[in-house]
């Protein structure tokens, strides 16, 4: 059996290829692929390559599908079971796991799973036992597509524990930026996103930000917004300049989380009596944890977000190119990859 899958062979360059099919072994899952979703990885691995995602290689890793093969043993899931998972799970032995540090965990990354622009994934055991979950049918493919950013999202803003009530600045309306929009209003915080593009700052105040500018009005801005400071910065742009800038916007003991990842080398510095007077909490969220994948999916999954209005077209695996291009000139959101039959 063999499937149709998208590889990225270098920077810029895609191939359609025809690989084989792989039938699950012990604990594993084979999914149909309904909806991939392109992600900020997958942009910044099309433009200039990543680190973790090998090239060549094929890639993509936030989906939802149809399960139409089990391997022995799994007893959640069968055949034609609609599921929705995310691309890694933790060892669950390393020293990081035994501290409850999953996302830290020493294996995650090398046994993550891409390829989710084709036909089919391979879903490993540890995957299908920790982070795979039956899709409910009130949930389209699509939203349950942004299970992992979602989850992504949910393990920073945990992380620095969102009072109702409290200011907010989002730095950033890419998916990302927009998605802690979301799950900041859903627990009642006033949040305000700074940004470059128009149509983004737009969509942020369709999506309920309570005050939406640019970057040049950022000052007058804030000061109107929360005169004495965002109690939370968020930095969702991956821009070194962004990070620089970012503590200066918070209050007095306020905390600022850095989510946007800066390339490999990169150096920032702040002014020390900045951070020590002020008594700033400067914080860094990477990737999620099994119980972040499960408050994401009920997230999903009791409506108490709304992530329709992220997803700005879709196109089909020989046209994933022109979504790339697209994003990269900062047109859209988010786009559906499908494979067809």
């Amino acid at each position: 059996m063999e499937m149709k899958q998208l590889w990225l062979v270098a920077p810029g360059e895609t191939e359609l290829r025809t690989v084989p099919v792989a039938r699950p072994a012990k604990g594993e899952l084979l999914v149909k692929v309904e909806a991939a979703l392109t992600c900020g990885t997958d942009l910044k691995a099309w433009r200039r390559g990543h680190s973790l995602i090998p090239m060549p290689g094929p890639f993509g890793h936030e989906f939802s599908g149809t399960v139409v093969d089990a391997g022995s043993g799994v007893r959640k899931f069968r055949p034609g079971d609609a599921v929705m998972a995310v691309h890694t799970a933790p060892c669950g032995k390393c020293a990081y796991c035994k501290k409850g540090l999953y996302n830290l965990c020493r294996e995650i990354m090398d046994t993550k799973v891409l390829g989710a622009f084709g036909q089919y994934v391979l879903l490993p055991r540890h995957i299908v036992k920790t982070n795979t979950f039956l899709k409910p049918e009130t949930l389209s493919f699509e939203e349950a597509a942004f299970l992992e950013p979602l989850s992504c999202v949910v393990h920073g803003v945990e992380r620095f524990e969102a009072v109702k009530g409290a200011a907010a600045l989002v730095f950033g309306a890419g998916p990302i930026g927009l998605l802690h929009l979301l799950i900041l209003k859903a627990r009642g915080l006033r949040v305000a996103v700074c940004a470059l593009e128009a149509s983004r700052l737009a969509l942020a105040g369709k999506l309920g930000a309570d005050c939406v500018f640019r970057p040049g009005e950022a000052k007058k801005a804030m000061r109107e917004f929360a005169p004495l400071g965002a109690d939370y910065v968020l930095e969702c742009t991956g821009r070194k300049e962004v990070w620089q800038a970012a503590p200066g916007y918070a209050r007095r003991g306020g905390r600022i989380m850095l989510f946007g990842g800066l390339e490999k080398g990169a150096l920032v510095s702040w002014p020390s009596h900045l951070i020590h007077y002020d008594e700033l909490t400067l914080m860094a969220s990477f990737h999620f944890c099994p119980a972040d994948v499960r408050k994401a999916r009920s997230l999903l999954v009791e409506g108490k977000i709304d992530v329709k209005p992220l997803i700005s077209g879709q196109y089909m695996l020989s046209g994933a190119r022109k979504a790339f291009e697209r994003l990269a000139r900062g047109r859209g959101i988010k786009y559906i990859i499908r494979a067809g039959d």
